[in-house]
């Protein structure tokens, strides 16, 4: 077992939030922990996300350079990065398990890392995906 968890999008964005009052605290405590245990992995499509989303979600949306700082602080997590073969990886994925080419695109990128969970709130809560068990730290410990 390698400990290592894939985290997606929207709990990185809970957690820098902080007008998200109990998601912003379960998302920041969770994402403390895998930078204290060094497990936590995303990939260029949640980094990509992520600069989206906090400078237009927020009601005080980050600045530039605020934003350019955080992604430079993920960079000592592990990073998966997505190639044209991941694209056809996540095509397929898709098709076997009925749901988004985003949504995919994560699984294939969580499983490519060996994760053994992925941190999300739009996966269902448990949902087992081949090797990837689903976690939404939001509503479970």
């Amino acid at each position: 077992m390698s400990g290592k968890a894939f985290v997606d999008t929207n709990i990185l964005v809970y957690a820098h939030d902080r007008s998200a009052g109990a998601k912003h605290t379960r998302a920041s405590a969770l994402v403390e922990k895998l930078w204290r245990t060094n497990t936590g992995i995303v990939s260029t499509q949640v980094l990509q996300e992520l600069c989206v989303s906090v400078r237009r979600r927020f009601a005080l949306p980050f600045t530039i350079a605020e934003t350019q700082t955080l992604i430079e602080d993920f960079l000592s997590w592990e990073i998966v990065v997505n190639t044209a073969a991941s694209v056809l990886a996540a095509l397929e994925i898709e098709s076997r398990y009925k749901i988004s080419f985003w949504d995919a695109l994560i699984l294939h990128a969580a499983e490519n890392s060996g994760a053994e969970i992925l941190y999300s709130e739009d996966f269902s809560e448990g949902q087992a995906y081949g090797s990837i068990r689903v976690v939404n730290p939001l509503t479970s410990d």
